[in-house]
């Protein structure tokens, strides 16, 4: 049998087979191939789910706009320009997306860090990043948000139309 290589990691056969009992061997490889066992981070579970967003109710961004002001929230120059861009996509399908909520020291870093830090270690501990639909939907169903609290968006960086590699936040 020829050495598979995968293009996500370089695993050795060793590798594979420490995987293969870490599943529960043969059948428990199987049953998480039919989705009836999934995997997930020790670490991602000591986030606990503060949302559930909906996405994908807007089949375009003047939708989701026009959403936006109708509900009275206001839209900066910058974040507007960010749901121009190429970029920025809408979900096709409606589906529910969990968000946690980790500060900085959250994920171990005491003195703070950049940005690309920040979502790394995220990554590492088994989140995701979110999809930048998620910024303005957020705005739209945390009604009940505190005054003063500002959320951003852990998510790729879209550039503004002045070309800066901005986020969104929600306040």
């Amino acid at each position: 049998m020829s050495e598979e290589r995968f293009a996500m990691a370089n695993l050795t056969g060793g590798q594979l087979n420490a995987v293969v009992k870490r599943l529960g061997g043969e059948e428990g490889v199987l049953r998480f191939l039919r989705g009836e066992t999934t995997i997930s981070s020790a670490y991602a579970s000591k986030f606990k789910v503060r949302w559930t967003v909906k996405l994908g109710m807007y089949k375009n961004v003047d939708a989701l706009k026009k959403a936006l002001t109708s509900s009275d929230c206001k839209i900066e120059k910058w974040a507007e320009d960010m749901m121009k861009q190429k970029a920025f996509t809408l979900h096709p399908e409606e589906t529910e997306v969990d968000l946690v909520e980790a500060s900085v020291s959250d994920l171990g870093f005491k003195n703070g860090t950049q940005y690309q830090h920040i979502c790394a270690k995220a990554i590492e501990l088994g989140l995701q990043l979110c999809p930048a639909e998620v910024g303005p939907v957020l705005r739209l169903q945390y009604k009940d948000q505190p005054n003063g609290e500002w959320l951003r968006v852990a998510m790729k960086t879209i550039a503004d139309s002045d070309g800066y590699r901005r986020i969104f936040r929600v306040g």
